[in-house]
């Protein structure tokens, strides 16, 4: 077993005593902090969770020794059949499971940690957003001061998604940059995907952003964060607010790059039926904790939305037309 050269290693079939024997315990860092219970293809994940609970609870006191606690039990829980992964993660305020597109990457758990450390109380954003801050000062119509608050009410009640109808030209897009500054200044999210719906909108959108002037100190949004068009090869790198459309996001999972400018091929393209995602190491699906969709009606639920759902992230579909 090397610890030392690798920052993510599974550790197959460990005998944890009265607990069982575990499929596999999960090392970051050289620190014990995850279990895996693996199933052969094609078997539902839905009733094994007791499992890995089990285990997470029983791991001997000799192995708690620097291994990375939540309370009692071990912080990652993971069910894994081949086609199919889900992932409690311990530290959220109410841990429950949820269906994965592929395993977290390494350094992704150990950033979990190091937030675990930083902040006992709330250590994801699914606690954080349980304490915003209130909205005074904020320069906001009436309904788009509802829409954040339901928002934020949402991802803290845990759900998965939320749905914004607002007539045309209420402010959609100005309520979400404002949204965007809340959830990355207070509410613990890393990463914004702004998806629009046509390329020409991207640098409206982004006007937006570097228009918008925060309640606090005055300064603009871009000042504090980057905000960036998707590149040609699809890492974010150091931006705080992607900005794409849907297609591009999809061409970037399959490994193609996209042009900067316009392209009817990429950006015009409408698929006959559901799209299907691959994994995509320079983007995994950690990659953004809260996704944008403008015009939802016309993706979130239709034929791109395997691209709208590879993302372990919390979905905002904002649309004027009632669905």
């Amino acid at each position: 077993m090397d610890l030392v050269n690798h920052s993510g290693v599974a550790v197959r079939e460990v005998h944890l005593g009265e607990a069982g024997r575990a499929d596999y315990l999960l090392y970051v860092e050289r620190r014990l902090c995850g279990v895996i219970e693996a199933k052969p293809a094609g078997t539902p994940l839905t009733g094994v969770q007791w499992q890995t609970a089990r285990y997470a609870q029983g791991v001997p006191a000799e192995m708690r020794l620097g291994a990375v606690m939540a309370g009692d039990r071990l912080p990652f829980l993971f069910e894994a059949s081949g086609s199919e992964t889900v992932f409690t993660n311990v530290f959220d305020p109410d841990p429950a499971s949820r269906r994965m597109f592929a395993f977290p990457r390494p350094e992704t758990l150990a950033r979990f940690i190091r937030d675990a450390q930083a902040n006992p109380l709330a250590p994801t954003w699914r606690g954080r957003v349980r304490s915003m801050p209130s909205l005074q000062g904020y320069d906001m119509r009436p309904a788009s001061e509802r829409s954040v608050v339901a928002i934020e009410a949402s991802m803290a009640a845990g759900k998965p998604r939320s749905l914004v109808q607002m007539a045309t030209g209420a402010g959609k897009t100005r309520m979400a940059v404002c949204e965007c500054y809340r959830l990355l200044k207070f509410g613990g999210v890393n990463r914004v995907l702004f998806l629009v719906d046509r390329n020409n909108l991207a640098d409206q959108t982004l006007r937006e952003f570097r228009d918008w002037t925060t309640p606090d100190d005055g300064r603009k949004f871009t000042e504090l964060y980057n905000v960036d068009p998707l590149t040609s090869s699809g890492s974010v790198g150091s931006s705080k607010v992607v900005i794409s459309t849907i297609q591009r996001v999809w061409s970037v999972l399959k490994g193609q790059e996209v042009p900067e400018g316009d392209d009817p091929g990429i950006d015009d393209f409408i698929p006959d039926a559901p799209v299907e995602v691959q994994y995509n190491a320079l983007m995994p699906p950690e990659t953004f904790d809260f996704v944008i969709v403008d015009e939802a009606h016309r993706s979130i639920y239709g034929l791109w939305r395997g691209v709208v759902e590879y993302f372990d992230a919390h979905i905002v579909g904002l649309t004027a037309t009632p669905m």
